[in-house]
């Protein structure tokens, strides 16, 4: 399948100077920027917990989190984030879901991989990276806030949210996962990212095994 993972410079300065995660090399962030940056939580325990025992993998689900997989016409049909280097034996899922009593209007959007051969931190910056070249291509705006940890569920490891501000209000908001085997994204237009963060970890229950 096609491969899309547009790289533009809006999108790149603005992850260089504000985007936060667990698994990024401090000696090759920017300085940063202006605007403020999400606080992090008084407590890590929040985005890092035991990941569980045994490998984790990634399948395709009807429903996840209480979202409906979209299907037929405008349905995502390719790639839209570039996965990283997939080897024999991953798994790469993408998909975008409605949520209920959705007809019209942007879906929520998934790409997660699993059996990962690197530090999965490390490749869900990679996905985070490339969902927010996306989102600031496909009606987002605004400097990315800094990732904020939130609960990541009964498969432990790590889920972190972090906005595009448009304003004051709701906005687009990107999760991401990370565990011993598997890395995932997802953006959920037009919500708070506490919000996104709870539907992404029940999304998570029905996406990972």
């Amino acid at each position: 399948m096609p491969i899309h993972g547009p790289r533009t410079l809006l999108a790149t300065i603005a992850l260089a100077t504000t985007l936060t995660l667990t698994a990024c090399d401090p000696a090759a962030e920017a300085p940063p920027a202006a605007s403020a940056p999400v606080s992090a939580p008084a407590s890590s325990t929040a985005s890092t917990s035991p990941a569980g025992s045994g490998k984790h993998t990634l399948a395709e689900a009807a429903t996840a989190g209480g979202l409906t997989k979209a299907t037929g016409a405008g349905a995502v049909s390719d790639v839209p984030v570039d996965p990283g280097e997939m080897r024999d034996g991953m798994h790469l899922v993408v998909a975008d879901y409605n949520r209920a009593g959705q007809t019209s209007g942007r879906r929520i959007l998934f790409v997660g991989v699993d059996s990962v051969p690197e530090d999965p931190n490390k490749r869900r910056e990679h996905l985070w990276r490339g969902l927010i070249d996306y989102a600031l291509q496909n009606g987002s705006t605004g400097t990315p806030t800094t990732a904020k940890p939130y609960q990541p569920g009964p498969l432990g490891g790590s889920l972190e949210c972090l906005s595009l501000p448009e304003s004051a209000n709701a906005t687009d908001v990107i999760c991401g996962w990370s565990d011993t085997t598997t890395a995932a994204v997802a953006l959920f237009p037009r919500t708070t990212p506490a919000d996104a963060a709870r539907l992404f970890a029940a999304m998570r229950a029905d996406l990972e095994h």
